[in-house]
């Protein structure tokens, strides 16, 4: 199974413009090739969802990039694992990391990227796949491979650079099926028996078509409309005009293991063909949309209808809704789906800053607030002006380029004066340059769009947990909490106002929660480990220490405050070989040979009097006095 990121069906294949991808051409000739088939959702980590589990976005609860896949969503992988396959995938984004929970079920689930980036080539994914494939095993094989490189911005590797020179999404494209093409070269030799093969797109790119440059934003052919091509046993050749979701692909998967045949596209049936784009919705209020299709006629609803014959009119510039209708099944199935709760905490608040920052080099940047549902609410069509003002903004943000991210929600406010997430940004990115009466001038301003926000609250109480009036923060903080006890940013701004007022234990708690939520860096490590000694949290204190050094390596340098912890649990030899590390050009070196002499009396080591020696040679005026009352150096 293959997946090819952001690639549009008229991008690909026989019929594709403008560019040449014999790879999954051959593929076409060999299978079935799919002319209508749609992505659940324009975003990657919500269609790969799909794809696993079978389900609508509404049925799998994931809408947007940066959330996580529930537990109890069986995934395609599980089924075969458990039928006795070996599993392996090889993903090429951060966006499809296995914190957000689709390696279950995988033995092999390689999201490895180069160091500081958060996508890797399909030439490196691809390398990775081959080198699995290598190994011979008698088990059946589900092998996934995903190639990220069509998506924005686009930068091929040559000759598709030059090629492709004034089209370089094309040339993406390009240099994408070129590794397809070896990796199913690979397959068909290194696999013993049977063997079926499945390529399939997640959403496509907008490329200006609609004002949508990338994609997520809208439900138009240019990001729904999918490649899809089957290779392998019960599979006829030819091409298939009826509308498919890319969610059967679950389905097929299972058929072709032998598990169950319901809903498989190798007999594909008739059905509304549905589809979401509701990120708009949940950032900013504006109006949710699904789609729905059926034969050639494709419905958007949107705050009113949009009608398009998508096989006359590909491009979909001619709206007949005014004089045609939706079929009632299209209706129906319009009328009955679920639009998700926005006001639902987002789970994007668990990732760390570097995860942040991974994401928005890809684009992807959800907002942390619940937004504003209002009847009279945009349709995100006619805020699409909008979209890359937004993408900028958002970019600007996460990377904390504040300055010049200000001006630009303060154009996105301009147009959509209801929009929290542009002025919860804008206030916030006044407080972090210490704008103060603006950030509160803005605060205000936010709070009158969404009375009673706690989003409103979290974020007053963060700009006054940095400031002198930190104590305003505690009543907020406390609220939010008592609301929503896992809320990760007021739980970051309460351990340090707890840290503040002296209550240590109640910050050292705070933070071992946080870290239970989101990974840690090692200088919060160290931090954790420097504020559990102070309160007296030995364990905690030792606990810290040690994730930093293994996080840190030979860059640790707090093997003092470790080696005095050790010595405190009488843990003699690790306190020996901690103090040991710690280098002589140390400020601390004196307190260093200090406890290193009373962990060698301890040990009855041969050189203890030598340490001793050594230790009130290099004594300072702290050290001195204390070799001076040591019982264990008489």
């Amino acid at each position: 199974m293959v997946t090819l990121d952001t690639t549009r069906a008229d991008s690909i294949g026989p019929q594709a413009e403008g560019v040449d991808t014999p790879a999954f051409d051959a593929l076409s000739t060999r299978g079935l090739r799919f002319r209508q088939a749609y992505a659940t959702v324009p975003e990657t980590l919500p269609s790969h969802a799909s794809l696993f589990t079978g389900l609508l976005p509404a049925g799998h609860g994931v809408h947007e990039n940066a959330r996580s896949l529930a537990r109890d969503r069986t995934l395609a992988a599980e089924r075969l694992q458990q039928a006795g396959y070996r599993t392996a995938a090889f993903v090429s984004s951060f966006v499809l990391a296995r914190r957000f929970g689709l390696a279950r079920g995988f033995d092999v689930y390689d999201d490895e990227l180069p160091a500081g980036l958060a996508e890797r080539s399909a030439a490196l994914t691809t390398e990775r796949a081959l080198a699995y494939l290598a190994q011979s095993a008698a088990q059946p094989l589900l092998l996934w491979v995903h190639y990220y490189d069509p998506h924005h911005p686009y930068s091929p590797p040559e000759p598709f650079r030059t090629r492709y020179a004034t089209h370089p999404y094309r040339g993406e494209v390009a240099a994408m099926d070129a590794e397809l093409g070896r990796l199913v070269e690979a397959f068909e030799r290194q696999v013993k028996g049977p063997a079926a093969i499945l390529v399939v797109g997640d959403h496509g790119e907008g490329l200006g078509e609609h004002g949508e440059s990338q994609h997520g934003r809208l439900l138009y052919q240019s990001t729904m409309r999918v490649p899809l091509v089957l290779v392998g046993p019960g599979v006829g050749q030819g091409v298939s005009d009826a509308p498919v979701s890319t969610r059967r692909v679950y389905h097929t998967l299972l058929d072709w293991a032998g598990l169950e045949a319901a809903d498989s596209l190798r007999t594909p049936k008739e059905e509304v063909v549905l589809g979401e784009a509701m990120k708009p919705f949940l950032s900013y209020g504006w109006q949710p949309q699904v789609m729905a299709v059926e034969g050639r006629l494709k419905v958007i609803q949107a705050g009113r209808q949009e009608l398009y014959d998508v096989v006359a009119d590909p491009h979909e510039a001619h709206d007949l809704a005014p004089d045609t209708a939706a079929s009632r099944a299209q209706r129906t199935a319009l009328l009955d789906y679920p639009v998700p709760q926005a006001a639902a905490t987002p789970a994007v608040e668990a990732l760390d800053e570097d995860e942040r920052r991974k994401l928005a080099s890809l684009g992807y940047v959800g907002a942390g607030t619940a937004p504003v549902v209002r009847q009279d609410a945009p349709r995100p069509v006619d805020m699409s002006p909008l979209f890359d003002v937004i993408e900028r903004a958002s970019f600007l943000f996460v990377r904390a380029q504040y300055a010049e991210a200000i001006p630009l929600f303060e154009k996105i406010l301009a147009a959509d004066g209801h929009n929290l997430d542009a002025a919860l940004r804008l206030a916030s990115a006044h407080s972090a340059l210490g704008h103060d009466a603006r950030a509160l001038a803005m605060f205000d301003r936010a709070a009158a769009i969404a009375p009673g926000s706690q989003d409103v609250r979290t974020y007053r109480a963060l700009h006054y947990a940095r400031g002198r009036d930190w104590p305003k923060a505690v009543p907020l903080l406390e609220q939010v909490l008592a609301e929503a006890p896992d809320r990760l940013p007021a739980l970051e701004a309460m351990a340090v106002v707890r840290e503040r007022q002296g209550r240590l234990p109640e910050a050292v708690a705070l933070r071992q929660r946080i870290y239970a939520m989101r990974a840690p860096s090692a200088a919060e490590l160290v931090q954790l480990g420097q504020l559990s000694m102070s309160a007296g949290d030995t364990q905690a204190a030792t606990s810290a220490f040690e994730r930093a050094r293994a996080l840190q390596g030979d860059a640790f340098r707090n093997e003092l405050e470790l080696g005095v912890l050790y010595l405190a649990a009488r843990r003699f030899p690790e306190a020996r070989d901690a103090l040991d590390r710690v280098a002589a050009s140390d400020p601390q070196y004196p307190m260093a040979l200090f406890k290193r002499a009373q962990v060698s009396v301890l040990l009855n080591e041969p050189d203890r009097a030598a340490r001793v020696a050594r230790a009130r040679e290099r004594a300072d005026a702290t050290t001195r006095e204390l070799i001076a009352r040591e019982r264990l150096f008489r």
